[in-house]
């Protein structure tokens, strides 16, 4: 009973961490698309005005666009996280329905696996976040533009790209990202407690070995 329910928590978070991780890839991959592969994490830029003896400012001027690997990383990040919950989910699923359990060397490769995930999806959120910061603190200018980022993707920005919902992609993607780093993060406890319990066991001497132990110290 105790092994099923370690089991069904196990497969319910590696479904929680596939369900976080498709809901990064989808608005990572549409934003990539609208910006036509530009990157707009960490981009740098400011609004000028069309007539510089005007002091209204007009529009937006991207000075550097974002490293496109920041976008990359988080991207494969994802796709990561997405392909190996499936994959764990899978497995588990079928541990769950024979009863059973695997071996010391499957629960600690399982271990490194998720401590692995946990690492790259934190430094990817992590990218996502402050990126994200950034580029809603240019084309802001730290709050001094009349227009919020938010409504600012309603605006044409004039930037050749399509900037209609770069604020819901990311909000999202940013969602998904530290949902699905806290998913792991419970998947590596869970792995680690696991390792720790079959560690025990193999040390735990079995009924019938301390049986014969006894036996053997009588004679």
């Amino acid at each position: 009973m105790a092994l099923n329910n370690f089991l069904f928590a196990q497969c319910v978070c590696y479904f929680l961490a596939f369900l976080f991780s498709f809901v990064v890839v989808v608005p990572l991959s549409e934003n990539g698309h609208d910006f036509r592969g530009r990157c707009l994490l960490f981009t740098e830029g400011m609004w000028l005005s069309a007539n510089l003896t005007v002091q209204e400012r007009e529009r937006f001027t991207v000075q550097e666009w974002g490293p496109p690997a920041a976008c990359r990383f988080s991207l494969l990040a994802s796709l990561l996280s997405l392909l190996l919950a499936a994959a764990h989910a899978w497995r588990t699923l079928f541990f769950l329905c024979k009863g059973h359990e695997g071996s010391f060397l499957y629960a600690f490769l399982n271990l490194l696996v998720s401590a692995s995930v946990v690492f790259l999806v934190f430094i990817a959120s992590t990218i996502v976040s402050v990126g994200f910061t950034m580029w809603c603190d240019a084309i802001t200018e730290k709050g001094t533009v009349p227009h919020s980022c938010e409504e600012l993707q309603d605006i044409n920005l004039e930037l050749n790209v399509d900037n209609s919902a770069f604020y819901d992609q990311f909000a999202i993607a940013q969602f998904g990202l530290w949902a699905s780093w806290l998913a792991w993060l419970a998947i590596t406890i869970l792995a680690f407690l696991k390792v720790y319990h079959n560690y025990r066991q193999e040390d735990l001497p079995t009924p019938r070995a301390s049986f014969q132990e006894e036996k053997s110290a009588v004679i």
